[in-house]
């Protein structure tokens, strides 16, 4: 399985915590160990700066360029932070 990503996973002070790290974390703690796809740039700017391999394979998923994004070894997309969330609660390892 592969988690696209922002920058990272790491802590952040923003309230309710960073959406990647959120969906990181959930998908550890149902014991799954999702490869990290770095998507460098930040989706509501237009796409000419949002270039990077990470951001142009979310768009071709989703359509969108905003990350969190997990794709599951059969190829299926779960796509947003809370949607991660909850598919990884539902589906432990």
């Amino acid at each position: 399985m592969k988690l696209y990503v922002c920058w990272g996973t790491f802590p952040t002070p923003r309230p309710g915590g960073h959406p990647c790290a959120n969906a990181y974390h959930a998908l550890r703690d149902a014991g799954h160990d999702p490869q990290l796809v770095k998507s460098y740039g930040l989706a509501p700017l237009p796409g000419v700066f949002n270039q990077t391999r990470g951001r142009r394979e979310v768009q071709e998923l989703t359509g969108n360029r905003w990350v969190p994004t997990l794709v599951l070894d059969d190829g299926a997309v779960v796509d947003g932070s809370q949607e991660i969330v909850a598919w990884a609660k539902a589906n432990p390892a």
